[in-house]
C-alpha cells in the first residue's frame, strides 16, 4: 500500500535522507555541545527525545565511547555525578528540560539539541547544536527526532566509536530512501493491534515506533524489549495483529508469532537487503499516517497535543 498523501506530516517523513545528510554534513559546527570521549554523560529528554535519548546512550556506551545513562528530564537523579548531561528538546521550550539544565548550571557541563535558535535553551544550555534544517510544522514529531540520532550516530563514527553491527550512516541514509519510497504490506496496513520490540539500541526505537502510532493515529500499540515478547506480550498478538521487531531477532521469535497466527515484521534484522532499525522506524511512521488518515485523522493535528509542553507555575 502506498502511502502518498498530501499532510505536512508525510512530506516531513519523506524528507529525511536529505535532512539527515545534511546533520552528517554539519557536524563539526556542533562538536562543543556533544559529548567527549571518556566522560560519564546522562542525556535527557521528554516523549520522542526521551526514546531518541535511550538509543543514543546504549549506542555510545557499547562503542566504548563512555558510560551513558538516559532519563526523561522529570526523573533525572540529582543526587548521581555525571561529566556532561545532554538535553534534546525539539522546541526548546519544554518545562522539564529547561527546569533540569537551569537547576544544574554552573555544577556540570551542560549540552542541548534543539530546532530552533530563538527559544529559551540557548540560554539554559552552555552549548548547543541548532538543527534548524531539521525543524517541523507538524505536532507529531518525525525528522527532528531521527536527524538527532543520525547527528549523534555521525559524531560516534567519526570517533570510530560505532558499535560492531551497527551501519555507517551512509548506508542508513540509503536505507532511508528505500523505506520512504516501497509500498507498505495491505495485511500490515489493516492490523488492528501492533507490539513493538527493540533489542539494546533498537529497544528505543520500538518505543518511538508505538508512541507515533497513538499519537498520529490513537492505534493500539506497545512495545517490549525483544526478548520479553514471551514473557506476557506474546498474549495479545493473533491473526490481524502485527509483531514488529527492530534489530536483530530472537531466535525462535518469528516461529513463536506464527504459531500464534500474528503477522510478523522483521525487515532490519541485520541480514542481506534488509533496511538499518532508524530506516525502519521511518516505515513506521509512515504506517501511522496511513493509519491515521483511514480513521478519519488529521496527522498533522494530533488531539490532546500540542508542539511543546510548557507548564504554568513549574519550580526546579
Amino acid at each position: 500500500m502506498s502511502a502518498n498523501t498530501s499532510s505536512r506530516t508525510s512530506a516531513e517523513i519523506a524528507s529525511q535522507p536529505a535532512v539527515w545528510r545534511q546533520a552528517a554534513q554539519s557536524l563539526p559546527q556542533h562538536s562543543g555541545a556533544l559529548p567527549r570521549r571518556g566522560e560519564r554523560v546522562a542525556v535527557v529528554g521528554c516523549g520522542t527525545s526521551w526514546f531518541m535519548a535511550q538509543s543514543y546512550a546504549v549506542l555510545r556506551e557499547s562503542g566504548g565511547h563512555g558510560e551513558t545513562d538516559a532519563f526523561a528530564a522529570s526523573e533525572f537523579p540529582h543526587g548521581r555525578r555525571y561529566h556532561r548531561i545532554l538535553a534534546i528538546t525539539r522546541s526548546g521550550t519544554t518545562t522539564e528540560v529547561l527546569d533540569l539544565l537551569r537547576r544544574v548550571k554552573g555544577t556540570v557541563p551542560t549540552g542541548a539539541i534543539t530546532a530552533d535558535p530563538t527559544t529559551p535553551v540557548m540560554e539554559a544550555a552552555d552549548a548547543v547544536a541548532v538543527l534548524d534544517f531539521a525543524d517541523e510544522e507538524s505536532v507529531v514529531q518525525t525528522r527532528f527526532a531521527t536527524t538527532n540520532l543520525a547527528l549523534l550516530r555521525a559524531h560516534l563514527e567519526a570517533q570510530d566509536a560505532l558499535p560492531a553491527g551497527v551501519r555507517p550512516l551512509d548506508a542508513a541514509i540509503r536505507d532511508a530512501e528505500r523505506a520512504v519510497a516501497e509500498p507498505l504490506d495491505a495485511a500490515v496496513c489493516g492490523a488492528e493491534q501492533f507490539t513493538f520490540l527493540g533489542t539494546g539500541w533498537t529497544y528505543g526505537l520500538a518505543l518511538e515506533a508505538g508512541l507515533k502510532m497513538r499519537e498520529a493515529a490513537g492505534a493500539w500499540t506497545e512495545a517490549y524489549p525483544a526478548m520479553e515478547y514471551r514473557h506476557g506480550p506474546i498474549s495479545i498478538t493473533g491473526p490481524g495483529r502485527v509483531a514488529w521487531a527492530f534489530g536483530p531477532l530472537p531466535t525462535g521469535l518469528a516461529d513463536d508469532v506464527a504459531r500464534v497466527g500474528g503477522t510478523l515484521v522483521a525487515a532490519s534484522t541485520g541480514a542481506g537487503p534488509d533496511l538499518d532499525p532508524l530506516a525502519d522506524l521511518v516505515r513506521a511512521q509512515r504506517l501511522a499516517v496511513v493509519l491515521a488518515e483511514a480513521r478519519g485523522y488529521d496527522p498533522d493535528r494530533p488531539r490532546h497535543l500540542t508542539r511543546s509542553v510548557v507548564l504554568e507555575n513549574s519550580h526546579v
